[in-house]
């Protein structure tokens, strides 16, 4: 899994984001991108105006949106309950395609319940560290306690070694995880990208930590609009300050979809 490279500073990537395209395939990160993130990755919830945002950019692209999350398809699916969106979950260990059919990488899951009872015994000691079993990966979180980060790292560092190359370290803000090797957010894109519902789109990513400079990168390298959410050093294109900002510009594109749509009805 190669590194995205050519990163660009803080003020680098462009303020303005292109006007939408009826030709889009719009792929959304969720924390810190769609919802600011909690304390905990169940602490937050899906409001009613962002579920009426996606759902009507969902039918506006005609199906061609998908969330690419590092939360397992079953916590997306908890947070969206009754829609059924394209999705990858699990940082591209798993994707669910536009018929509702799942894929997911092969991994060696007894290793992964041996290094989860290792972490949980080593997080029960630290208070303040929650570990998260997704069912194909594991996530170390530190959010409560920003100063146990190192601990946390070097934690599943070591773990990570001893388990060989079947198995990487993925890092996000304040979490460290542990997952199956050879499986990414750009992967995941570039899967989508094959169906007949995206393909000969356009492709735009949206998102906001280090997990998505991958899912940056493909788009980069499909020729479609990479989008960062807040500072940090990064490979994509445009730039949007906050979650508020990105559910502003999806009303704005909504908008000029409907007005296109219109113009065309009535010519």
């Amino acid at each position: 899994m190669s590194r995205p490279r050519n990163a660009r500073r803080d003020g680098a990537a462009r303020p303005a984001l292109p006007p939408p395209e009826r030709d889009w395939a719009y792929f959304f990160d969720l924390d810190g991108t769609l919802i600011d993130i909690a304390e905990s990755p169940q602490g937050v919830h899906i409001d009613r105006d962002l579920r009426r945002l996606i759902e009507e950019l969902y039918r506006s692209a005609g199906g061609a949106v998908a969330l690419i999350s590092g939360r397992s398809i079953a916590d997306i699916d908890r947070l969206f309950p009754g829609v059924q969106l394209p999705a990858a979950g699990q940082h591209g260990v798993e994707r669910r395609d536009i018929d509702g059919r799942v894929f997911r990488h092969a991994f060696p899951s007894a290793q992964l319940e041996r290094l989860r009872e290792r972490i949980a015994e080593a997080a029960a000691q630290h208070s303040g560290l929650l570990l998260e079993d997704k069912g194909l990966s594991l996530a170390l979180h530190y959010r409560r306690r920003p100063r146990l980060g190192g601990f946390a790292h070097r934690l599943l560092r070591s773990l990570q070694a001893q388990l060989g190359p079947q198995f990487c370290l993925q890092s996000g803000k304040r979490v460290v995880e542990v997952k199956p090797a050879g499986a990414d957010k750009g992967g995941a894109i570039r899967e989508f990208m094959r169906e007949p519902i995206f393909r000969g789109r356009t492709p735009v990513f949206v998102g906001d930590d280090t997990t998505d400079e991958y899912g940056f990168d493909m788009v980069n390298r499909l020729g479609g609009h990479s989008v960062k959410v807040g500072p940090g050093r990064t490979v994509a294109r445009w730039r949007l300050p906050d979650v508020r900002a990105v559910r502003q510009w999806l009303e704005q594109s909504l908008g000029r979809a409907h007005a296109e749509a219109g113009k065309g009805a009535n010519p």
